[in-house]
């Protein structure tokens, strides 16, 4: 804060002068658009810039480390951290591209050598990682691990030793070696269907421009990684990962206390673009497997991917009788042992495949699935399979899992988003609502503490069942294709003889006056504030003028409660608005992290935009047309991956829309009204009915707050229980 209090406006001015000229930059332009156009748009808007200062350009220069060094630090954590560093090979270098293969076998996912010491057997961390940090000049490695609550650091550092010196001393086995080969393909796969982002097309010929003076590095890279043997993994390892770490513990505290002349006119702003492609959405397509599940496919043949999702209704609506958290941790358990498999096991299988598992509960559904390379799609299917119809629960497996939920559910209670998304259901539908749960979805540390098998196969019997569930595919496939494959798998699968449970979800009324909740964060450098109502389900048919509605107020950047707490008062980061999908009534809420001494200044204002929004400074037409013409340009690109496809269809599925939901948007998004977005605005906001969440350092906003007088306050712990 020092150094930038410090700065003058002339230092800014010369840092930019000398590295942001012409010559010291890489424009990359990927997607739709072609050579000639390229260049000529280039050369107009960006040819007549300065080449800048000639810049002198460092080459490799890894600082040599012999001797161990150890930092000791302490935080507001939940739980000890311990972190191994080393300096080591930089970009470019074949020992760089070892060590990312190294890292992958020793501490990327359930088959990686920590994992399966220091969290699956021996039980002593939570979480343990293996990664480089590949830069220029020198790159990083890191070797980590979040420690098990009783555990001693140091037996967990002394097993992460043990696990890298067996590495150095061994080297890979040669099927770790070839997992890690297919895992590293099927990610770059996954990565370039996307023009943009780091891991997207753009990303990666930016950097092969940028530091290695050919946009085509990528292919030296993958070449020398595909070719690897395991004494080229073990030699890197061992010439770098020997010696000068340097290890950081992080412990909790105490009890948790100049531009040439141009044609362009720049003055106008940026270039008006007149013209925008038609979304591309694939038809969708229905049929029905021998046993009656329905099966929904959307066809994208542009890269050699399927992802197949298995969707059952219930989610965590289901936990209704149960343990709060049982739909999330039966999920989560599916490939913690299945059909006689241990997790690693498991693990090891979908990463031979170059196959990605993955499952899990929302509100009103659950899903499992897999994206799957083309060539493997059958294997997978049959992995697949087994987690969702074969699933183990074992005894042992539930406990180890079940210490690394509690501890999960420490760490969210460490943040105020964690905090306060899990007390603001409860007061906004009542403990007894099926929605009245923590959202995260984890449930209480009590309810963890109480599941059992039995529960777990009792939510499995009730909800993912063939007769409660439709398959959802997207990708490198037709129909024609699929259903065979899919019939194989899921075709002979019987429903249980009892019957599905019944999903209610009772409308509740709002709070008949504000209320405040105020949870105590002593010595927090700034307050969550939090305000919520329940609004309409996501299946009425306004849905589209209540998401513009709630950009307009705060689901953008430029929205306005953004604008005025961050760029105008600079007293927040970010300030907006939520508002998720449900069924049933669903949660909308207001968020505004702001600094400690403006937190009653920052509420003050909540309410001057809110009551303004619905009084004398309702939606504009300006912001309307604005949030229109965004909202419409932005389709072409919203569903450029199969994984995004995949989403929209489910979203069809879980709201029961047209099958031409995705290329109607556009004419219901244009054909929107003002009037329709201001009478939204009515409809929801109501301030004097909502509930506010408030925390942060009571014994420095308490007092203000409370002379807002928003409603009766009252101050809780982070269960939502009164404080005495």
């Amino acid at each position: 804060m020092e150094d930038l209090s410090a700065a003058s406006l002339d230092d800014v001015k010369e840092w930019f002068n000398t590295y942001y000229g012409a010559a010291n930059a890489t424009l990359i332009l990927a997607g739709d658009i072609d050579l000639a156009t390229a260049k000529a748009k280039t050369q107009e808007y960006f040819g007549h810039i300065k080449a800048g200062p000639p810049l002198t350009r460092l080459e490799s220069w890894v600082a040599p480390r012999t001797t161990s060094t150890l930092e000791v630090m302490y935080d507001r954590v939940a739980q000890s951290r311990t972190q191994r560093v080393w300096n080591v090979a930089e970009r470019g270098t074949a020992d760089a591209d070892y060590l990312e293969i190294a890292a992958r076998i020793l501490g990327q996912g359930k088959t990686s050598r920590l994992y399966e010491r220091l969290v699956y057997r021996d039980q002593i961390a939570d979480s343990a990682a293996a990664f480089p940090l590949i830069l220029e000049l020198s790159s990083i490695f890191f070797v980590q691990a979040d420690v098990k609550k009783g555990v001693e650091v140091a037996k967990v550092e002394q097993a992460m030793s043990e696990e890298l010196a067996r590495f150095i001393d061994q080297g890979p086995t040669a099927e770790e070696l070839k997992r890690a080969k297919i895992e590293i393909k099927s990610e770059f796969i996954r990565g370039i269907e996307k023009v943009g982002g780091f891991a997207g097309k753009a990303g990666v010929l930016a950097e092969c421009e940028v530091y290695d003076a050919n946009p085509a590095c990528y292919e030296t890279s993958l070449a020398r990684q595909d070719a690897a043997t395991i004494e080229q993994i073990r030699a890197a390892a061992k010439r770098w990962l020997s010696q000068g770490d340097h290890t950081l513990r992080v412990h909790p505290f105490g009890a948790y206390k100049n531009a040439e002349s141009s044609a362009v006119d720049r003055s106008k702003g940026l270039p008006v673009v007149a013209d925008f492609p038609e979304v591309d959405f694939p038809l969708i397509e229905r049929a029905k497997l021998n046993n009656g599940i329905e099966v929904v496919l959307a066809p994208r043949a542009s890269i050699p991917l399927i992802n197949v999702e298995l969707l059952f209704d219930g989610g965590s609506a289901a936990d209704q009788g149960r343990p709060l958290g049982t739909a999330s941790f039966t999920y989560g358990m599916l490939d913690e042992g299945a059909a006689g498999k241990n997790p690693l096991q498991i693990a090891a299988q979908a990463d031979s495949l170059g196959a990605q598992i993955y499952s899990g509960a929302g509100l009103d559904h659950g899903y499992a699935g897999v994206s799957a390379l083309t060539e493997q799609l059958d294997p997978s299917l049959d992995l697949l399979a087994e987690l969702v119809r074969q699933p183990d629960f074992a005894d042992g497996e539930i406990e180890r899992v079940r210490k690394q939920w509690l501890a999960g559910i420490a760490q969210e209670k460490t943040q105020p988003f964690g905090v306060g998304l899990r007390i603001l259901p409860p007061l906004l539908y009542g403990a007894a609502h099926p929605y009245g749960i923590p959202f995260s979805g984890t449930g209480t540390e009590a309810s963890i503490a109480s599941l059992s098998r039995n529960d777990l196969l009792n939510y499995h019997r009730d909800l993912l069942r063939p007769d409660n569930a439709r398959i959802v595919v997207a990708g490198d496939t037709t129909m024609a294709a699929i259903l065979p494959v899919l019939n194989k798998h899921f075709g002979d699968w019987r429903a249980p003889s009892t019957a599905k449970p019944a999903l209610n979800l009772p409308s509740v009324a709002l709070p008949s006056k504000a209320r405040v909740f105020l949870i105590n964060r002593a010595e927090a450098p700034q307050t969550l504030v939090l305000a919520g109502l329940l609004g309409p389900s996501s299946l009425v048919p306004n849905s589209t003028a209540i998401s513009t509605m709630n950009n307009i107020l705060g689901g953008t950047f430029t929205s306005r409660l953004n604008m005025n707490l961050r760029e105008d008062k600079h007293w927040s980061y970010g300030a907006g608005l939520s508002m998720s999908g449900a069924r049933g009534q669903r949660p909308w809420f207001v968020y505004a992290p702001v600094q400690t001494d403006k937190t009653a200044e920052s509420i003050a204002e909540v309410q001057k935009e809110l009551a303004a929004y619905l009084g004398d400074k309702p939606a504009t037409a300006e912001e309307l047309d604005k949030l229109k013409a965004r909202d419409v340009r932005s389709l072409p690109g919203a569903y450029e991956t199969i994984g995004a496809v995949q989403g929209a269809v489910r979203g069809i599925l879980q709201y029961d829309r047209p099958d031409d939901w995705v290329a109607t948007a556009k004419e219901r998004i244009e054909a929107q009204g003002l009037e329709s977005v201001r009478a939204a605005a009515k409809e929801i906001i109501k301030p004097d009915n909502l509930t506010w969440v408030i925390v942060g350092d009571l014994a420095k906003i308490e007092a203000g707050v409370r002379a807002l007088n928003l409603g009766e306050v009252q101050v809780v712990d982070d269960n939502g229980q009164p404080v005495q």
